[in-house]
């Protein structure tokens, strides 16, 4: 057997917390971004990009506190080709046993013209900005914005006047996934055989998922010498997404024979997290999504089925364990104590505290009553839907009869507990769900537009739960809410007022436009 503790280490640079929370409706609140931050930290990332502390006050304020917290990672911060930016930067990250600061411009054609800046011009900001992050922090990560479409003569010049200025780091973004692997190892060899000290610092590797290749490049760079790998938690960023973290992680893992790299990642936590970022991100994982996908380990083919059944190497090449996904998918019933639900939890990664358990014990012989079966599945839902609404108990639908069909109009009648007082009110609307949400907006009038709303199946069949998720938008702050239950038109109300709930909790803690991010990269020239 291959000893991987002697093979290369490539380090795993998180950015679900910046780059993939730039993802359109994916705002994460202060608390979730504190709890995927520790989670991420316990997994052994070794570089969590906490956020962009100039984008907005929320961004500086999860940011440091992130840094104050970190315990292995090192905790880094984006900020542009500026003083100010990476002052900024600086004063969020500092409180870190480990801080870096990660500074960034366009250099290809198309970006160079959004500063009106000229080649030389650039090239002087570069060393300017560079050398001032360099004076505050030992760790400083410089990235050429859209490398890969980059004049490759002058990639090579700025990334010397990086190196010379003090940068550690070298991150090559394919910031629109524009490359393919064989010329993403390219840009990688020939950095490494053309620009003076590049021997002495670690080249990155960013790529995005535009044309389905982000994981395919990212592993042919590290081929080629990069010793970074950017990613995101289940691929999540803007547009196709980034590179997925299980993905290479789990590539270098059951393929070390023609990728002998290793990574300080404990692969048992993958499912745990995914889950979590999609929870608080309120993107469903789709079903057929490599390693964390719901199918990722079902097999419905009679010749894979009678394969696994007398070999699960046959079709499978990783164990779910190794993700940590639970292999045995064992129903539980209403007949369940709290021990086995409590060992069950603990299987599927939940260790609840007494309290949290008693709460979930409640809502899960509830649901027992009114399903046949209880699967692994529907217990995850109840604890993300614990974990969700708890403490956010300010309005409380108490009652909900809804009218509808082929035949108006569709009516809801609501009893809602608004701080702790009782309140009745019917109300009509384009279908049930919206008659419901009507009757808690004339409750408790308020401005919040709807976002995104999500309707998910948890299992099969007519009595499966549905989660649904809502994001909604108020002067600037973005909350989001999610809810589980077998009807979903309750699951869908208890979401929207789990997001109201947040949203006054926001509202005392956070001024307006809190969460907007109010930066343009106009401001780096």
């Amino acid at each position: 057997m291959t000893d991987q503790t002697t093979q290369p280490r490539v380090l795993i640079f998180d950015t679900t917390l910046r780059d993939g929370e730039q993802s359109p409706g994916a705002t994460m609140t202060h608390e979730e971004k504190l709890e995927i931050a520790g989670l991420l930290d316990e997994m052994g990332v070794d570089v969590i990009e906490a956020g962009f502390p100039i984008a907005s006050e929320g961004d500086f304020a999860a940011v440091s506190e992130i840094a104050k917290r970190a315990k292995n990672s090192t905790i880094c911060g984006l900020a542009r080709a500026n003083f100010k930016d990476i002052d900024r930067c600086w004063e969020a990250v500092k409180h870190a046993p480990s801080p870096r600061i990660h500074t960034f411009i366009g250099t290809s054609p198309l970006h160079r013209a959004i500063p009106n800046l000229d080649m030389d011009q650039m090239a002087e900001r570069i060393h300017e900005t560079v050398t001032h992050a360099r004076n505050l922090c030992d760790n400083v990560q410089w990235s050429p914005m859209d490398a890969t479409r980059t004049e490759h003569d002058y990639l090579c010049r700025v990334v010397e006047i990086a190196i010379k200025a003090g940068a550690t780091t070298i991150n090559i973004p394919d910031t629109v996934g524009y490359t393919y692997p064989m010329e993403s190892a390219r840009i990688i060899r020939m950095l490494l055989e053309r620009v003076p000290g590049a021997d002495s610092i670690i080249f990155a590797t960013h790529c995005h998922n535009d044309l389905g290749m982000a994981t395919a490049n990212a592993l042919a760079a590290v081929e080629a010498g990069a010793r970074q790998i950017e990613c995101t938690i289940n691929g999540l960023g803007e547009r196709a997404g980034n590179t997925a973290l299980e993905e290479v992680v789990m590539a270098m893992k059951v393929r070390n024979d023609i990728l002998p790299f290793r990574t300080g990642i404990d692969t048992t936590k993958i499912m745990h997290l995914s889950r979590r970022v999609s929870t608080v991100s309120g993107f469903v994982v789709q079903p057929n999504k490599a390693i964390v996908g719901k199918n990722a380990f079902l097999h419905e083919s009679g010749i894979h089925q009678d394969g696994v059944l007398k070999n699960v190497e046959t079709f499978e090449i990783m164990k779910p364990a190794d993700i940590g996904l639970n292999e045995k998918n064992i129903a539980m019933g209403k007949h369940s104590g709290r021990a086995a639900l409590r060992a069950k939890l603990k299987e599927l990664g939940y260790d609840l505290a007494d309290n949290q358990l008693n709460d979930v014990f409640v809502r899960f012989k509830a649901l027992a009553d009114r399903k046949k079966e209880v699967y692994d599945d529907d217990l995850i839902a109840l604890v993300a839907d614990e974990q969700t609404n708890d403490a956010h108990e300010y309005l409380q639908l108490k009652k909900l009869r809804v009218t509808c069909g082929t035949e108006g109009p569709q009516e809801a009648d609501m009893i809602l507990t608004i701080d702790g007082k009782d309140h009745h009110i019917d109300a009509t609307g384009d279908g049930p769900v919206d008659a419901a949400f009507m009757c808690v907006k004339m409750l408790w009038p308020h401005k919040a537009r709807l976002q995104v709303y999500q309707v998910h199946a948890v299992t099969e069949g007519t009595d499966a739960q549905a989660t649904v998720s809502v994001r909604l938008e108020e002067d600037g702050r973005i909350v989001t809410g999610q809810s589980a239950d077998t009807d979903t038109i309750v699951a869908s109300t208890r979401a929207y007022i789990n997001a109201l709930n947040r949203l006054i909790v926001r509202r005392t803690k956070t001024a307006p436009d809190a969460d907007v991010k109010s930066v343009n990269y106009k401001d780096a020239g």
